[in-house]
This record gives structure tokens, C-alpha cells and sequence, in this order.
């Protein structure tokens, strides 16, 4: 299949042993100078960061480069956050950048995130000079050691000559195989040496082969597993997505015939609207895939890891379902859940192969009959839908507000989203139909990531909108972003979902803890919650102000009735960020759930609801 067919970006391993670069040397160069040579050669078109004294020498050199856009953060986690959107809305590798010390350790959180979520990044940190590591010199810290636990690898350098191998090398791995994070630690003395620039280096990574192609016996076992089931489910995670899968994803689902559930990663993989998805499963995924996923007697597992926002009580997890799991990366392969056909393999080259050996087994004469089984698929999708309630009051609900950002957004619009309700609301009301348009962080859940990551994006792809989808306790956290993207001309849109507490926490609180709802009220001081300290009120900050204070539009909403303008509004703003602070009911919680620790057979589709499936498990 073509990469136009696929419909997705693949990420881009640059570069490959130099491909269309020509042997070329320069002489007397510094080692500041011999990193920006490189990142110009292995295509890297943007970085975010922050200088500092040891990384200070490579900023000199980056002032004389036509082909390296630097973007100046105020604080290096929202560098690395937007790195991490950059590489998600684009398909390449991100790049960030950050002194020794604190410099470096403010990126371990990004980094962690992006290893997580396996995302391609290259974060380069100075270090402060060879001979004084391990002396506890001013603003030194072993960011190798630190990182080595969430990197897919790490490199410090202290010999210049070093340095355009190290960087090729760096984006290689980064990109190919399972995609992630690495580390490239470079010593300030390495970077005022002098040495010599040569490109393209040649590559030293003896121990790293990712194997793409699956076993063609593997994939001829898990066809026939497929024509032989009566419930089968596709289960799809992020690495369709990176391994820019898409098409050839619709070409299988359409051929077998089998219900698709993607997940909170894979949002965008396979249509929303296609009638064959049942949206994403998990701990707040909805019904039909939850159950679907329980009640199956074969999951075919394509680029995910079984991780426990999907499973629940793993030991109850998909009991009657054999498994055929494809993944690149063989670790994940058993780890969770064993598999009765693993598949270690590139998920385009898995799935185009698949659908080559399912049509073998169709033209033989073998097709499977799932007609019972979609049948009660579409009964439990017809009597347990998404949805919402208006609150009584006449307040704003966020879902509503989510729903019609979605709807009134320009085709193509890339979301962000922050940690908690909203990203669930963002994940259940909004359509994903195409790849890339749908960024947060998953794995790790990270707090704060939605507006430096919708800067990145926009960066990344400023043709198309952007909205970060945040909560008010996300958007506390990296905020003063909204001054980068000011001043450097991006033009992000914040939707704020105001609940004037931290979402999630207090569901949790209002479920498991009595409605005891200690220290998650964000306007209120240590005392009374409804009683704010020197007369604050519930506008503290005010975020509209705040807006303004940045260079930015800001706009509040409160009515229903005012919804729609104002985020017609918001959509007609390019010149500018634009932050909406929307005020919405303190009350609202994300359905469906699957309560922590429990079985997904234990599903509630709403508070005190839990779904009758009938005689489903003959």
C-alpha cells in the first residue's frame, strides 16, 4: 500500500546513513558549531528551549543557521511538551534543548512522557565540563543516569569529534523500531573544542536491528484464527498510528468484517464514524467496546500494550479471548497477557500482510460469520450511548462545550488535551476521522502538557487549527507558554473547562470518598471551600485577564446561549493565541467507568447503572 493510502504521517527516520547528502567536510569548527551542522543534515527544522552556561556555546552558532528555527520557551518542561507535539502532529521527530542541572532535569517529565507514549524526541542537554563531572560542579547533575529508566537511549559526549555521529545516531533510533525519547548530553568543553565536520557519519549501533517484517507463519495462524472466530475485535493502539497504518487498518477492519475499538492513543486510527468503530475501550471507554473486548472470543491486539487502563483486574480481563498481539517491540509482547499467536513486526507491514493472508483464507472459502455477534454489538451501542445531561441550573456542561468545539472547529483541526475530565470529554465527544489530529498524554498523564503540546503542533503544522482542550488546574501549570506562543507568531486556540476544581480528583471524591473534597477546590484558600480568602471570589486568577497580560485574546463564556458565538469567535482569530475560559458545572463527571483495581465486567454506564447484557457470555 502507498503512503497516500495510508492517510497518515509515518515517521520520518532522518537521516538514513545520509541519503541524499554528499560526503562534505569542514575544517576547524567548534563542537557548537559541528551540532548545528548535524541537526541541519538529519532535518530537523524547529527547536524549543532554553539557554544556560553549558549549553550556551551551541546558541551561537544556532543565530547563523537558516534551516534550524529556535523557539524560546519560558520554562524547559514546556519545551520538551512541545517537542512531543511537534512530533505527534508531524510525524518527525521533535528536538528540545536545556542547560545542565535544572535545565535538564525540568525536561524529565516530557521526556518520561514521551517514552510512555512512545514518541519520537531528541532532547540535547549541555553538561557542564568534562573534567569536572562527578565533582558536583555548579549546576551539574547526571541526567544520563536520571533519564536512563525513560529513555529509549542515552549519550554524553565529551569528545567532539563525537558529536555528528551522536546526533545521527540519536535521531535513528529515536525514530525506527519502537519510536521514543533519547538523550544527547554533551560537555561544555566538547562544545568549545575545535574539530572536524564530516557527513554523513557512519553509524555504530551494533546491538540495535528492530525487526519490521513478521514471521509470514505467524501472520497465516492469526488469519485463520480470524475466519475461525464468532466474536472477534480488532484491538488498535498508538503504534498504528506510528507506523502510519491507517489505510491499510481500514482495508483489514472492512475485509474481516470485525468490530475496531481504538484506544485513548489511537484516536484517529480508524474513523470515529465508521459504522464498524465502538469507540475506545478502557476504564472510561464506552459500553459497546468495553464489553465487546470482555465478551470476545478473539482480540487481535495491533500496536497496543494491554496496560491497565484497558484491561482493569487483569486476571478477569477478555476471559473467553485467544489473543494474536503484533507489536514491534517484543517486550510488550506477554508482558501483560499472554498471546496464543505473537506477532513482532512493523503494525503497516503486520496488517498488509494480514490483509493479503485474510483474503487467501476468504478465496479458500473460509470467511467468518459474525453476524450474531454484531447483532448484540449494536444493541449494546444502541441502549448505552454516549451522553450527557444540561445541568438544572442553566450553567454551561462541559461535554456540551467540548461537543461543539468539535463541531464548529475548521476540518482538520488538531486537539490537545490536558489530564483529567476534560480529556476524557475531549476523547468521547469529539470525532477523530483522521490521523494526527488528536495529541495527550496517555501513558503518563501529565499534567500541563495540552498548551505547550498545542504550540508544538501548531509549530509543527501552522496550516491547521489547533485547540488545546485544558482544565483549569492543567492550564495553572504551563500557562505563561501562552507568552511564547505569542511573541513568536502562533496562534494556538485554549479552551479553559472551568470547573474551579480538579476535575477527576473530586469524582474520585464524590464516588470513593464520601464527598469529602479535600484540597481539590482551586479558588478557595485552606478553610471554608465556599468561602474564598479576602474576598477573591471564584476568578482567582482571572484567567481572561491573565490572557490579555500574555498577548493574548481573551474571551469568557458562561451561558449556554453565548456557546456558539463565542467559539465562533475564537475560530475566527488567526493572528493571535485566543484563551476561552468557559464556566461550567462543578459537577459533571466522565461516563462510562470502571472503577480502579476492578473488572471490566463491572462497567457503570452512569452513576448507579450498570448494564444489563442479557445472556451475552453464551
Amino acid at each position: 500500500m502507498t503512503e497516500q493510502a495510508s492517510g497518515a504521517p509515518r515517521p520520518q527516520p532522518r537521516p538514513r546513513q545520509g541519503a541524499a547528502h554528499q560526503p562534505a567536510t569542514v575544517e576547524h569548527v567548534t563542537g557548537a558549531q559541528s551540532l548545528i551542522r548535524a541537526l541541519e543534515e538529519v532535518g530537523a527544522d524547529t527547536v524549543f528551549g532554553i539557554p544556560g552556561g553549558a549549553i550556551l556555546p551551541a546558541y551561537d552558532p544556532m543565530m547563523d543557521s537558516g534551516r534550524v528555527r529556535h523557539i524560546l520557551v519560558r520554562h524547559e518542561q514546556g519545551a520538551g511538551h512541545a517537542a512531543t507535539g511537534y512530533a505527534q502532529a508531524t510525524g518527525r521527530v521533535g528536538v528540545c534543548m536545556a542547560t545542565s542541572g535544572p535545565g535538564a532535569t525540568n525536561l524529565v517529565t516530557p521526556i518520561a512522557d514521551a517514552h510512555m507514549d512512545s514518541v519520537p524526541l531528541v532532547a540535547i542537554t549541555g553538561q557542564v565540563a568534562s573534567k569536572s563531572i562527578g565533582t558536583d560542579a555548579f549546576q551539574e547533575a547526571d541526567i544520563c543516569g536520571i533519564t536512563m529508566p525513560v529513555t529509549k537511549h542515552n549519550f554524553l559526549v565529551t569528545d567532539p569529534a563525537d558529536i555528528p555521529r551522536t546526533i545521527a545516531e540519536a535521531f535513528h533510533i529515536a525514530s525506527t523500531g519502537r519510536p521514543g525519547p533519547v538523550l544527547v548530553d554533551i560537555s561544555k568543553d566538547a562544545l568549545q573544542a575545535q574539530t572536524t565536520f564530516s557527513w554523513p557519519p557512519t553509524h555504530d549501533l551494533p546491538g540495535y536491528r528492530p525487526v519490521t517484517k513478521p514471521h509470514a507463519k505467524q501472520i497465516r495462524e492469526a488469519a485463520k484464527l480470524v475466519t475461525e472466530a464468532k466474536r472477534p475485535v480488532l484491538y488498535v493502539g498508538g503504534g498504528v498510528l506510528k507506523a502510519g497504518a491507517t489505510g491499510e487498518l481500514k482495508v483489514l477492519a472492512e475485509l474481516t468484517g470485525a468490530p475496531v475499538t481504538t484506544t485513548l492513543m489511537a484516536l484517529g486510527a480508524f474513523p470515529d464514524t465508521h459504522p464498524q468503530h465502538l469507540g475506545m475501550p478502557g476504564m472510561h471507554g464506552t459500553v459497546a467496546a468495553v464489553t465487546a473486548l470482555q465478551k470476545a472470543d478473539l482480540i487481535v491486539a495491533l500496536g497496543a500494550r494491554f496496560d491497565d487502563r484497558v484491561t482493569g483486574k487483569l486476571d478477569s480481563f477478555a476471559p473467553y479471548a485467544k489473543v494474536v498481539h503484533a507489536d514491534i517491540d517484543p517486550a510488550e509482547i506477554g508482558k501483560n497477557r499472554d498471546a496464543d499467536v505473537p506477532i513482532v513486526g512493523d503494525a503497516r507491514e503486520v496488517i498488509a500482510d494480514l490483509v493479503v493472508a485474510v483474503q487467501a483464507e476468504h478465496d479458500a472459502g473460509r470467511r467468518g460469520d459474525y453476524a450474531a455477534w454484531w447483532e448484540l454489538l449494536r444493541r449494546w451501542r444502541d441502549t448505552y450511548p454516549l451522553g450527557y445531561d444540561q445541568p438544572e441550573d442553566g450553567s454551561l456542561s462541559p461535554q456540551q462545550v467540548i461537543q461543539r468545539i468539535g463541531q464548529l472547529a475548521p476540518e482538520g483541526t488538531v486537539y490537545a488535551a490536558g489530564v483529567g475530565q476534560h480529556q476524557m470529554w475531549a476523547a468521547h465527544f469529539i470525532d477523530y476521522d483522521r490521523p494526527a489530529t488528536w495529541l495527550n498524554s496517555g501513558g503518563l498523564g501529565t499534567m500541563g502538557y495540552a498548551v505547550p503540546a498545542a504550540l508544538g503542533a501548531k509549530a509543527g503544522v501552522p496550516d491547521r487549527a489547533v485547540w488545546a482542550i485544558d482544565g483549569d488546574g492543567c492550564f495553572q501549570m504551563t500557562n505563561q507558554e501562552l507568552v511564547t506562543a505569542a511573541l513568536n507568531g502562533i496562534p494556538i486556540k485554549v479552551a479553559i473547562i472551568n470547573n474551579g476544581a480538579l476535575g477527576m480528583v473530586r469524582q474520585w471524591q464524590t464516588l470513593f470518598y464520601n464527598q469529602r473534597y479535600s484540597n481539590t477546590v482551586l479558588h478557595a484558600g485552606p478553610g471554608d471551600p465556599a468561602n474564598p480568602p479576602q474576598n477573591l471570589g471564584t476568578r482567582c486568577p482571572d484567567f481572561v485577564k491573565l490572557a490579555e497580560a500574555m498577548g493574548c485574546v481573551g474571551i469568557r463564556c458562561e451561558r449556554p446561549e453565548d456557546l456558539d458565538a463565542v467559539i465562533e469567535k475564537a475560530n475566527a482569530i488567526n493572528d493571535r493565541p485566543v484563551v476561552v475560559d468557559f464556566i461550567v458545572h462543578e459537577d459533571a463527571m466522565v461516563w462510562p467507568m470502571v472503577a480502579a483495581g476492578t473488572s471490566n465486567d463491572e462497567v457503570m454506564a452512569a452513576r448507579g447503572v450498570r448494564p444489563d447484557f442479557g445472556d451475552s457470555d453464551d
